[in-house]
């Protein structure tokens, strides 16, 4: 086997710098991976191109595996389109609404509500912030606050969902790369093992009612309050300015949101339970359970659209068929990361970075280097997917070389990659959260930014002391270091909202 020594870190370096520098992860991990091929064919260009086409794309799209995670990225994709467009979820989060009558329970009902709608991360932002955002305005409830829970209820959220398409692409990446260094396991069980690290989703999370239930707001967001608040006085005479008005449901209930995801539950419940019954659940079990759940829950939102609101059963197919579309950018992503890891193994990538490191740097201390360099990372490119595909290509053949503790690594890069996605200026799903709130953008950005850093710290923190103490459990006192924190800096310097 040729030893490609410091020239195999040509291809991810490429990819990060450019990724960073263009902020175009196709093109980045596009030009990591012909520039690999141009190394393993001997810098020839032309037999650099046939290699990356026809000995890492072709192969990895026609791999059993990857072309079932393709059909079922595609299945999710319509499932999503079809039950937003079926206006179920809008009457799902409109059943919230009507029991508001504070403030308090305004902001509150919208974290439920984020939490609620966990099948898309945009689709969070799309139907949690016109719902509420003209009963933010009548309780004088400023929109930067409203973008900031729906932003932080949509990625933190999704990603701790293993049956959306958040979790089919990351145990996607996961089994390849286990496959590439050698390791047996099946990607959903370590992804369930991983899913007690997630710090920074978990913290995340809780950091909302942690704020709120001081009932004040410190730096930016403080003053983003005060100034709606002056706003709100000159206007008493137009209280209903800005509205903008909810959509017409037209006979949508919470049937219409509930039925399908309830059919996909049992679904899911009845198929994976057959096999835990006889021979045990393995890994295509559980894509060929997802698969059938997301196609039944399909059928069940069709079948309502017809019933509540007369469309015909050809216009949802042609509803299902874009919502397919949508996904064609993540299956391209993943294609690709799929190619550039199994160039990457080719080059034994892992292994030379592994042996330069290796007497560097304790193994206990990768998962908290990994956290750093994913949320820089996403926060630079604005893309957690890309930092995902990219960093675990990298971080798993290390881990697993200097025996690191790889369910914490795998974590660091989610926890980063999340961090990062969620603080940056450029992520779809910061865009999303300011154009469903109706907030200006940059006021979205600065003023989410101070309290995305307090569970951003708190979870470097946390990695700090799982490199002494590696166990799931310090989420524990972290989560009550957090509170302490807010409480501290809410009684410093926060302002009664």
């Amino acid at each position: 086997m040729n030893d490609y020594g410091i020239l195999s870190l040509i291809p991810p370096t490429l990819s990060i710098f450019l990724a960073v520098t263009t902020r175009n992860i196709i093109l980045s991990i596009l030009a990591g991976a012909l520039s690999g091929t141009l190394i393993l064919s001997g810098f020839n260009p032309f037999f650099a191109i046939s290699e990356l086409v026809e000995k890492h794309i072709f192969i990895q799209i026609t791999s059993g595996t990857n072309a079932q995670i393709i059909v079922i990225m595609f299945a999710i994709g319509g499932f999503i389109h079809l039950l937003d467009k079926s206006g179920g979820a809008r009457a799902f989060s409109s059943i919230v609404v009507r029991f508001i009558s504070s403030p308090a329970k305004a902001q509150i009902a919208a974290w439920c509500a984020g939490v609620c709608v966990f099948f898309t991360d945009s689709g969070n932002a799309l139907i949690v912030g016109p719902l509420f955002k003209p009963v933010f305005h009548q309780l004088k409830i400023c929109r930067e606050k409203l973008a900031y829970i729906i932003d932080t209820t949509a990625a933190p959220v999704s990603i701790l969902v293993p049956f959306i398409s958040w979790g089919i692409y990351i145990m996607n990446l996961i089994e390849n790369t286990y496959d590439d260094v050698g390791i047996e396991a099946e990607p959903y069980q370590v992804l369930l093992s991983v899913w007690p690290y997630q710090f920074y989703a978990f913290l995340a999370l809780l950091a909302i009612p942690m704020i709120l239930s001081t009932g004040k707001d410190f730096g930016p967001m403080a003053k983003a309050q005060s100034n709606y608040n002056k706003l709100i006085a000159n206007e008493e005479n137009d209280e209903v300015s800005g509205q903008v008005k909810e959509p017409r449901n037209h006979r949508s209930t919470m049937a219409t949101v509930l039925m399908p995801l309830g059919i996909l539950l049992v679904t899911m419940a009845v198929y994976m339970g057959y096999f835990v019954a006889t021979e045990g659940v393995k890994s295509i079990h559980m894509r060929g359970g997802i698969l059938t759940a997301y196609v039944f829950a399909s059928i069940a939102c069709a079948y309502l659209m017809n019933k509540q609101r007369e469309i015909p059963y050809r216009e949802s197919f042609a509803e299902y068929i874009k919502g397919m579309q949508n996904l064609v950018y993540l299956c391209l992503l993943l294609v690709l990361a799929w190619s550039l890891s199994s160039i990457c193994r080719d080059l034994r990538t892992g292994y030379y970075l592994a042996g330069l490191i290796g007497n560097a740097i304790s193994p206990s201390f990768i998962p908290l280097i990994v956290f750093i360099i994913g949320a820089t990372m996403s926060f630079a490119t604005g893309s957690s997917y890309g930092t995902f595909a990219i960093l675990l290509i990298i971080v798993i053949p290390v881990a697993y070389t200097l025996n690191a503790p790889l369910e914490l690594t795998i974590a660091a890069v989610l926890s980063g990659g999340l961090f990062g996605d969620h603080t940056s200026p450029i992520s779809d799903t910061t865009v999303l959260a300011s154009m469903g709130a109706d907030c200006p953008h940059i006021d979205h950005v600065t003023t989410q930014l101070s309290y995305a850093l307090i569970p951003g710290m708190i979870t470097m923190l946390t990695f700090l002391v799982a490199a002494y103490y590696p166990t799931h459990y310090i989420i524990f006192p972290m989560i009550i270091i957090q509170f302490i924190v807010i409480k501290s800096i809410m009684s410093a310097i926060g302002i009664k909202n």
